[in-house]
């Protein structure tokens, strides 16, 4: 697969749909590899006449691992650098909970670079309030897989179910399967803390939100117990024009059922923006 290079940092992505004139850049959330837009996704995307993109934020999957400090910004910078790669001069771009925070970040820093925004399961800022239960997803490092890996599974099994969305629940056969798929590509625990300080050190982005002028869609889950829909609102009552979809039984994933509603609004913004050229 190709790789992207932003500094020292090398960024591991790639495309569907290259022939579609359009490209959305999807951006994944804190310590999630790319592969949380699954391929079927990407391909929904295509089948509706855009190029979708993915890639490993630093720190997770098969992209650059520093063990340095890092801010939103420098993953902002990431992500037009998989565009400079990719060949696209302006994207749509959509994002979930760290990833929408991202894709806020790349709307300010680099509005020359985006057509429309989709902010989803996200917030302004890295103040959301969770339930103690979905806190400690982020918060509870895993069982080592080397000391017992059936642990290891159901940890991460236990963590999907605490935060999903409880209208469109995966099987446990889905579950353990992607456990083990994301485990076998890459593992690094420690980059969620790394993630997690980059957040935090972004602050409150609610008046940089307030001169964003492009289509926006803010798509958030009446059921999500980590980033509340109080994050959602907040997004979309700073963003003019803004767009906000609140769901009924999602939570803080992307499960299989909620594929079409999640492109239905990363397809809407980007409709927008050709409304509005």
């Amino acid at each position: 697969m190709p790789k992207a290079r932003n500094g020292a940092v090398e960024l591991e992505y790639q495309t569907f749909g290259d022939d579609r004139p359009e490209a959305i850049l999807l951006v994944n959330g804190l310590g999630s590899q790319m592969t949380r837009w699954p391929e079927a996704f990407c391909d929904i995307l295509v089948a509706r006449g855009y190029r979708a993109i993915r890639f490993d934020n630093r720190d997770t999957g098969l992209s650059t691992w520093p063990t340095e400090r890092y801010t939103l910004k420098d993953m902002a910078a990431d992500a037009v650098a998989v565009l400079e790669a990719a060949g696209v001069a302006r994207a749509h771009i959509a994002g979930v909970s760290m990833g929408g925070m991202i894709v806020q970040r790349i709307a300010i820093d680099h509005p020359g670079r985006v057509l429309s925004m989709t902010s989803i399961m996200s917030a302004p800022s890295g103040n959301v309030v969770a339930t103690p239960e979905a806190m400690a997803v982020i918060s509870n490092p895993p069982p080592s897989p080397e000391a017992d890996y059936e642990a290891f599974i159901a940890h991460g099994m236990k963590n999907a179910r605490t935060i999903g969305s409880p209208a469109y629940p995966w099987t446990d056969a889905e579950l353990r399967e992607r456990v083990i798929a994301e485990h076998r590509r890459a593992f690094n625990p420690a980059g969620v803390g790394r993630q997690r300080a980059a957040i935090g050190a972004d602050g409150d982005r609610t008046e940089e939100l307030r001169k964003i002028r492009i289509p926006t869609v803010v798509l958030h889950g009446e059921d999500d117990p980590l980033v509340q829909p109080v994050g959602g609102e907040a997004t979309a009552a700073a963003i003019p024009g803004a767009e906000l979809r609140m769901i009924p039984g999602m939570g803080h994933d992307l499960p299989p059922g909620l594929y079409d509603v999640f492109a239905d609004a990363i397809c809407t913004a980007a409709a927008r923006a050709k409304t509005n050229a």
